[in-house]
């Protein structure tokens, strides 16, 4: 027992040292001014040229939000396809850092390569039996074209021209090696003061001043914005990210990073395929997911509908098991099960709602398909108005296999002061224009919502039935059967 104890108090100081961790990174956010990304396999797949959606998201709400974005990317600026082009930056950190610009073409810091240091590696790749590639700010050039050449550079600049002699009316701010020799190649002793390599392809590194790092560039942005590197995040997959993790406030790694940029991370999120830089910034509490109402058109939505059949005609509802994933099976599975299959709407209420799913039909039986009360599961996208399907309970996670029907026609409230009141402005209209219950909002999970007129004509048929006490009709409204229809 002693043992138990100990070793339970430990368990409980790690996830005390967790949360608070994940608490400071949160409290981190709120200093950061400028958001800096690198483009392959963090906003885009580098081998399939993939940017999800959440990336345009991402960056109209860094901007809504006056947060600052960039670029910093072994790229040069030439090489920076038009899809993030389109995202609109503020600023381009390209070639490991070696020269930057802002959106309007503005040179905000440049390092060039001495002429003197690019013919010196250029007679050491001679030398060395390796190929070159020369990098300017606005163009490249290589010295020989081959096949394992062009493995390496087309997927990030195809079509480069051959041009050993580039140099001689260009600065260079960056090179290239092209070679099999791996990570076990070195630059001599006199050209490794000036330079460095960093690998970015099993046949090729950068070669870039040895000073010269993503990094760098990024200092010198936030140097001219004012800002300190607290004030900076950055997102990053690859060895070229390494200083610049070091230097931001808050680093992130992809979900596929080196692991040795994973070690330095503040946070390793998904994959560009899962929405990784959404999910951690959203994490951050830097971005939200933007809300779609399925309510508001609900024949529009993919997914079941339930026929929900009656002595007073069937009530059609279309269901949305991405909001309440968990409600809906239940539904679904108790309904196919035939546990709906002659039970009454106990309790009927005009103006108000009308209420079933308990096969005792007293408004206290009812199970769920769990064994068990289950969890409520309240969506910011779904709301109790007029047609609404919703979960009855006797309060917060008590949920069985009640439910009710809103029927309520009209409320005293207009659309601007339900949108100052919190609700969100399509649900406002349709509570102002239609009717619903919105004090049950966050009470009760809704999963949901008649979708035709003719559904519309029974529930209000329902709910003008007689009734006695407890609201219960005086004669049957019973549920013939419940069909679900998969679309």
């Amino acid at each position: 027992m002693f043992r138990k104890t100990i070793f339970n108090d430990i368990i409980e100081k790690i996830k005390l040292k967790e949360e608070n961790m994940e608490a400071k990174l949160k409290y981190k956010a709120k200093k950061i001014k400028i958001v800096f990304f690198d483009i392959d396999d963090t906003l885009r797949v580098k081998n399939t040229g993939f940017i999800p959606e959440s990336i345009k998201v991402v960056f109209k709400q860094l901007r809504e939000k006056g947060i600052l974005t960039g670029i910093a990317s072994g790229r040069g600026i030439f090489g920076v396809v038009p899809e993030i082009r389109a995202l609109d930056p503020d600023f381009f950190v390209t070639l490991n850092g070696a020269y930057v610009e802002n959106r309007k073409g503005e040179v905000i810091a440049k390092t060039v390569i001495p002429q003197e240091c690019v013919e010196s590696y250029i007679a050491w790749t001679k030398e060395a039996g390796i190929d070159y590639g020369l990098v300017g700010s606005h163009e490249a050039a290589l010295s020989v074209r081959n096949p394992m050449i062009s493995s390496a550079i087309d997927i990030i600049y195809p079509d480069l021209a051959v041009n050993p002699d580039f140099y001689k009316d260009h600065e260079i701010y960056q090179m290239w090696t092209f070679e099999n020799v791996g990570d076990s190649l070195q630059l001599p002793e006199d050209l490794a003061s000036a330079l460095r390599l960093v690998r970015w392809h099993e046949h090729s590194s950068d070669v870039v001043p040895t000073e010269g790092s993503k990094a760098a560039g990024v200092a010198k942005v936030a140097e001219h914005l004012g800002l300190k590197p607290e004030n900076v995040l950055v997102f990053g997959d690859e060895l070229n990210d390494l200083e610049l993790f070091d230097y931001a406030g808050i680093s992130i790694a992809m979900g596929i990073s080196h692991k040795k940029l994973q070690e330095k991370a503040d946070f390793i999120t998904k994959t560009v395929e899962e929405d990784g830089i959404f999910y951690a910034l959203e994490e951050l509490g830097m971005v939200e997911k933007e809300l779609n109402f399925p309510q508001v058109n609900p024949e529009a939505v993919e997914g079941s509908v339930a026929k929900i059949k009656t002595n007073h005609g069937d009530l059609k509802i279309k269901l949305f098991p991405e909001q309440a994933p968990k409600t809906v099976a239940n539904f679904i599975a108790l309904s196919k099960n035939g546990y709906y299959d002659g039970v009454i709407f106990h309790r009927v209420i005009k103006d108000f709602m009308i209420q079933g799913g308990d096969p005792t039909g007293t408004g206290m039986g009812g199970e769920s398909i769990y064994g068990e009360r289950f969890e409520d599961e309240f969506s910011p996208e779904l709301y109790n108005i007029r047609g609404a399907l919703s979960m009855a309970n006797a309060g917060p996670n008590t949920n069985g296999s009640q439910f009710f029907i809103v029927q309520n026609s009209s409320l005293p409230y207009s659309t601007k002061e339900l949108t100052r009141g919190g609700w969100p402005e399509p649900i406002a209209e349709i509570y102002a224009s239609k009717g619903g219950t919105p004090h049950l909002d966050r009470r009760h999970t809704v999963f949901g919502q008649l979708v035709d007129e003719a559904s519309y004509e029974v529930l209000d048929k329902i709910a003008a039935v007689e009734t006695a006490s407890m609201d219960k009709p005086l004669e049957d409204v019973v549920i013939e059967t419940i069909e679900v229809i998969d679309e």
